[in-house]
């Protein structure tokens, strides 16, 4: 039942990231919504990734109302949505990615996870000042809150735990970007330290 925000810039690998989770998790039932890519551009980069499952099921919509449809028809142990700021209801009458949108979603996503025990991932853009976009208050709805980091133009990529209702955040891990994806350091040491 928890919800996890993950941020980061855009272009910085919080798809690949998500995408990478979703096939290496073996045993769970994982569906992603894309309200960002078609289904195709997921499947090349699956394939650029060379990964495959037979558990996980991919959805591409924006609408909150179809998406939590298609999870209570599919019932999966762990729900993607990539990102947040694409969803939108039917309730509200403004845009996709406007705060009104961005808190009734979040909070119709949380309400569900909770009832449901479902663990949810949210992925959220950083906004030019280096902020969650949107309300301050979604961080306060999630149970979580991860910041993925790094330059775009340089290999090395940080998360970062900034909120953790369930544990410390004190942890970080680090990733090297590679043409088959995200590898984690296993001793950042030995990298740092040598350049």
């Amino acid at each position: 039942g928890s919800v996890i925000l993950i941020g980061g810039e855009p272009g910085i690998g919080k798809s690949t990231l998500v995408l990478q989770l979703a096939f290496t998790l073996k045993g769970k039932k994982i569906l992603y919504v894309s309200g960002e890519e078609s289904l195709q551009q997921i499947r090349l980069r699956a394939i650029r990734l060379k990964m495959n499952s037979r558990e996980s099921f991919f959805l591409c919509e924006t609408s909150l109302e179809a998406i939590l449809t298609v999870i209570d028809q599919q019932q999966p142990e762990i729900v993607i949505i990539d990102s947040i700021q694409t969803a939108s209801t039917d309730l509200i009458e403004s845009s996709p990615g406007s705060v009104a949108q961005v808190r009734e979603c979040t909070t119709a996503i949380q309400k569900y996870a909770k009832k449901n025990q479902v663990v949810v991932l949210l992925i959220g853009h950083i906004n030019k000042e280096g902020n969650l976009a949107g309300p301050k208050v979604l961080e306060h709805i999630v149970d979580a809150v991860i910041q993925f980091e790094g330059d775009a133009h340089h290999q090395f990529r940080i998360l970062r735990s900034t909120k953790n209702r369930f544990g410390s955040t004190s942890e970080l891990g680090i990733f090297e970007m590679r043409q088959n994806g995200l590898v984690e350091i296993a001793n950042p040491s030995e990298h740092l330290i040598s350049k």
